[in-house]
This record gives structure tokens, sequence and C-alpha cells, in this order.
């Protein structure tokens, strides 16, 4: 019997070259589709690329990583939710690689009990069985128990034991040390204490922002007198109460649900699940439908609906939200068969807020993320240069094509971007980008001109490649100026193509450009050649956009949070006092902002948006 055909080795650089840097868990499948490893990251580019590096690797790694076929990621907000999703999946899943490496403790909770009449705030871990209040879990127990330390100090509330509390005649060195009330002996008032709880727990459930508010004004009187040490100190318990107080998606009190992202784009469509079950994601699941671009996501998303819940013995849930909201007419109809299946009511929304909302955020991200991925797979973008050789009647295939494309805002600031793509995809190192200068702001023929003519005068004299083609973000105009600049420089071996939008102006129904002949062609819009040519020039649109910010904000000489809709000083100086530094102002989540009294959702969602330009 002869040998099965190998498998193709990982391609781990394609792969890395799309992966988002926001944080998330990984999922590690070997040939057969097996899990082999789960792990969570605070950037997810870093983290995976990690094991891929040539040395540095331990045997167990280099075990892991023979065997790796596919790498499967879920975007999370924060770095937290990753690890409370990490841990919620490894508990499922129990990979044989993280099973090596892991133990199984159970979350970290802070407990109050309810019984007594001067309770302890304390550290709990377990089965939530003991009568009172837990709020939780938490990322890690030493976060609980800085926290606790936190608490104690601002709140004075006991964290003793019982029996030691019982047995005391007089106060113990907490109370002297300005930790707590001394409530085992009646110095202070059942009323009072109490009152000090429900402070603890506003704080707690999120719903004061006093103590950040105080915390803050500390950190800054001891900063203006000079007193760096205790401002450092008073910054670090500002970070950890923040900790405590985030609200995590993955692992809220209640809630039950399926939670659908769909993303469409020229070749191909990705649908990505988050499953939420006692108010945690316990999972997620990606897949890749063939369908035309010429669909709607709601008719996608609906046929999909239909398929995977009614096709199977599915676990139902109570609601399933949809990132695009269905056709009325089928929605009822897709959620009664479904409701006639589970037995009990089920809906079917895409107008949610809160926690859900979120949820549905995430969904769509990550949607987001698997498709660029999907697309970046070696054997994808080859296919598509097959398709584009033929369409273009070459000889051989095209081995390397450059994009160019122009921004800037009403003539300001105007950079010009040069992409570079081969086989394998594109070509970071050899992206570049132009200043432009010295022409009639907002000229955009001008600045394509100016941008081509610095390009190829370098290429002329040898100092890089010259690309098989060159393709051109524009209309006639902007492939004139290309012809006019390579027919200058006596270049005569680049095939010039102009990629326009069409007379609808949508994706999917652009019209190609013969720089040499001026024939238009018009490609279907499931042609592989057309989604290869797509895929080229929103990226150069992409880099160009990037460095024009760039420049913009380099040019007005404004911080990373001016320039944001909406923030203007106070809310700047809000900021950073919440948070203690525009660092920690970089690593929070929407949620995390929104908890700045000054912050509304919108705006924290725009302040985040702007520190996270990668998606």
């Amino acid at each position: 019997m002869a040998d099965a055909k190998p498998q193709p080795a990982f391609d781990a650089k394609a792969f890395l070259a799309h992966l988002t840097r926001r944080p998330g868990v990984y999922q590690m499948y070997d040939a057969v589709g097996q899990l082999l490893y789960i792990g969570k990251a605070k950037n997810l580019r870093n983290r995976v690329g990690s094991y891929f590096r040539s040395t540095g690797l331990s045997i167990k790694t280099r075990a892991l990583v023979s065997k790796i076929q596919d790498v499967q990621v879920t975007v999370t907000h924060s770095e937290t939710e990753a690890l409370l999703l990490e841990q919620n999946l490894i508990k499922q899943y129990r990979p044989p690689y993280n099973i090596l490496l892991r133990d199984d403790k159970s979350y970290p909770y802070i407990f109050i009990s309810d019984k007594q009449a001067y309770p302890a705030v304390r550290f709990s871990r377990g089965t939530n069985d003991k009568s009172g209040r837990y709020f939780g879990p938490f990322p890690s127990g030493g976060a609980v128990r800085e926290s606790l330390n936190l608490l104690q100090k601002v709140f004075r509330i006991r964290q003793c034991e019982e029996s030691f509390f019982k047995n005391r005649s007089r106060p113990c060195l907490q109370y002297q040390i300005k930790r707590c009330t001394a409530p085992c002996v009646g110095l202070i008032s059942e009323a009072d204490y109490r009152q000090d709880i429900e402070h603890a727990v506003m704080f707690l459930e999120g719903r004061s922002q006093f103590l950040t508010q105080a915390l803050a004004e500390q950190m800054e009187h001891a900063a203006e007198a000079l007193d760096f040490e205790k401002a450092a100190l008073l910054r670090d318990q500002l970070i950890a109460l923040r900790q405590v107080q985030e609200q995590q998606y993955v692992s809220g009190l209640q809630g039950e649900a399926d939670v659908i992202g769909c993303n469409m784009q020229p070749g191909g469509t990705c649908i990505h699940m988050l499953f939420i079950r006692g108010g945690r994601v316990i999972g997620s699941k990606t897949h890749f439908p063939k369908v035309s671009i010429e669909e709607h996501p709601a008719d996608v998303l609906t046929a999909f609906c239909a398929q995977w819940y009614l096709s199977g013995n599915r676990d139902i849930p109570a609601y399933v939200i949809t990132a695009v909201e269905l056709a009325e007419t089928e929605r009822h109809l897709l959620q009664d068969a479904l409701q006639q299946q589970r037995n009990k009511k089920v809906t079917i929304t895409h107008a949610v807020r809160g926690d859900r909302a979120g949820w549905q955020k995430l969904a769509q991200t990550n949607a987001e993320q698997q498709l660029s991925s999907f697309l970046a797979n070696k054997q994808q973008i080859y296919n598509r240069y097959l398709e584009l050789q033929s369409l273009l009647a070459l000889e051989n295939t095209p081995q390397r094509m450059e994009c160019f494309d122009i921004s800037h805002s009403s003539g300001e600031a105007t950079v010009a971007s040069c992409v570079v793509f081969d086989r394998n995809g594109p070509v970071s190192a050899h992206y570049r980008r132009f200043n432009i200068e010295g022409i009639t702001p907002g000229d955009d023929y001008a600045a394509m001109h100016q941008a081509l003519e610095r390009r190829y005068a370098r290429l002329k004299k040898g100092e890089g490649l010259l690309p098989d083609i060159l393709l051109i973000d524009g209309g006639k105009g902007q492939v004139t100026q290309a012809m006019e600049v390579l027919d200058a420089l006596s270049i005569d071996q680049v095939m010039v193509i102009g990629i326009a939008k069409g007379p609808t102006r949508k994706a999917g129904f652009e019209v190609l450009l013969s720089g040499e002949s001026g024939e238009e062609i018009v490609l279907e819009t499931d042609s592989p050649a057309l989604h290869l040519l797509q895929q080229i020039r929103d990226e150069a649109h992409r880099f160009a956009i990037t460095g024009h910010r760039k420049r913009r904000d380099k040019a007005r000489r404004k911080s990373v949070l001016e320039g944001i809709p909406g923030v203007g000083p106070k809310r700047r100086r809000e900021l950073l006092r919440h948070f203690g530094g525009i660092q920690e102002v970089q690593r929070a989540s929407i949620e995390e902002i929104t908890k700045v009294s000054t912050i509304s959702q919108t705006i924290a969602e725009a302040i985040y948006a702007a520190l996270h330009p990668d998606p």
C-alpha cells in the first residue's frame, strides 16, 4: 500500500503577516484536526510568532511546533478576557500540551458573607456554595489579594477569620495601623459598618467612581510635590483598582446566546460564532461558506442559521445574536422553527446593548480577522496569480506587482503609498511611502506623477527590482500619469493596469484599464484575478491612509489623544488621571475607558479605534 501524500508544512510566515496584534486566544491543530494547544496572548502576532523562531525553543515546544498544521485565533477586548476564555477552553477540551504545562485550579473570587452582622471581605477559590455575594472570577489570585489589600486600606473592612474575630477583647494591630474599624470590640456601629460594606460592594460592581478619582487626585498632588515614589505607588494602586473593576464579557453573571459575526470580502466570506453559556464565552467556531459577492450578509446569515441549527442536533440557546439585521419575514420564520426544535422561546436579534453588544462586536472582529488570515493563505494567492496570468494572456505567471495610492485631507499632508506583492503575498519589507511636496493641494494626478517618478527613477538606476505589473488605484487620469513616467524613463517592460470603481462604485464591480491600449476590462464578481487586484489595491489604500495620518499628526504636533473627535483637554486630563498614564490608556478596553466619568460609549469607541489602528 502506497504511503499517504505528506501534508505541506504550516506556512507560519504567511499566517503571521496578517495576524492581528490585539489580545486574544490561539488554538493549534495537527494534520487531522486534533486540538494540540490553547494559549492566550496580549499581542497575538508576537506570541504566536514566538513559536516559529529558529532558536531558543524548548524540546516540548519544538515537538508541539512540528505537529502544527493550523492555527485559529479568537480576538478579545483585553488580555484579561483572553486569560479567562483560555481557561474556559482548556477546561472544556483539555488539549494534550496544556495538560503537560498547566494546573487545573479554579477561578479566584472575592466573597462577602451575608450571615454575619460584621461580615468580612475574603479571597475565595472553588465552588460558590456559601451564602453571600461573590464577585468575579478574576484573572489571578495575586490580583485579587492586592485588590483586597487596597479595599482594606480604603474601606477599613475586616478580613480576619471568624474564630479570631469572635475571641477578641481588644483591637488588633490592623486597627492600630488604620486598616480596620475594630468591629470585633464594638468600636463601630453595625449600621456604619454596613455602609462601608455597601460602598465596597458598589465599587466591586463597578457602580462607583469616587475611589479612583480620589486616588488620581492624590497621585497628581504627590507628583506636583515632587514625591515621585508616592506618585508611582498611587499609580500602581490605580492600575490594580481598574483591573478589579473591569467588566468581563467572557465572565459575566448571566447570559446564554450564540453570537454570529459575518464578514464578506472579494474572494471569501467568513462566519464566526461565539458560544455564550452562563455569561461566559465557552468556545467559538469559524466557517468559510462559498457565496457570491452580490449576496447581502443578511441573506448569508439567514441561510447559515437554517443549515446550522436545523440540519443536526445542535444546542439552541435562548438568544441568537447576528451581526446585521435579518429580513423580518425570514427572521420570524427561522425563529419559529428554532422554537419548535428547542421547545422553548428563541429570540433572533441584532439590536442589542451592554454585554451583548460587546459580544456582537467581538464576533464581528473575529470574522474580519479570520477572513484576513484565510485570504492570505499561500495556495489561495497562487491560484489567483494563475487566473491573472490567464486573464492578461501573459506567457509567465507574474512574479512581482506594485500598487500605488494617494491619501490626503483636503490637500493637507499628501502621502503616496507603494505596496509590493509577490507570489507568496505581501512583501512588507519593500513597501514605500512618499511625502508629496511642491504640488497644488488636492491634485491627485500631480501627486501620482511625483511618486511614480521618484520610485522608478531609483529602480532604473538598479536600486531595486522592477515589477512585472504596476497597478494604479484610479481611472484614466492616474493611468496616464503612470504611462508618461515610464515612457520618460524608457521603462517598457512593466505592464500598467488601472483599477477604477465601476458605475455602481461597489466592491466587486471594478473596471480594469489597460495602460497600453486604454481598453476597459470588466470581470465577473467572483473572479479570483479580480479578488487579487482588489486585495492589493485595498492594502495600498490602508498603507497610504496610515502614512497620511502619521504625517498630519506630526505636522500638527499633537499627542496620541489629540485629534480624536470629542476628546478635548478636559477629557484628556480625566483619562490620564483615571488610568495613571498614557500607556495604561492604550492598554484599556472600551469598557474600561467608559468608566471615566466624562467618557461616553461612543467617545470610548473613538478613543480605542484611534489608539488601535490595527484591526
